[in-house]
């Protein structure tokens, strides 16, 4: 392998994770923006909630948003 087809590899491996990291944040913040203008019609849908105690969570959904963080940790793990 001569040493232009070294530095090509590198530079391959350099631009995949560039890009990667660059689709991935606009993915990610298209997802934010449209999660708050979402959020922000169904608030005028529903009546005010009271800023009491909220209702306790169920085992399962205790179980579902472990599953969801720990997801979200994994695919951030990959991205690098």
């Amino acid at each position: 392998m001569n040493l232009n087809q070294v530095i090509n590899m590198v530079l391959r491996i350099l631009m995949r994770k560039a890009v990667n990291r660059g689709v991935n944040a606009g993915i990610d913040a298209a997802s934010r923006y449209s999660r708050r203008r979402s959020g922000a019609d169904q608030a005028s849908d529903q009546p005010p909630v009271s800023k009491g105690k909220a209702p306790a969570m169920t085992e399962e959904q205790r179980r579902a948003r472990r599953a969801a963080r720990m997801a979200r940790r994994a695919a951030r793990m990959t991205r690098m």
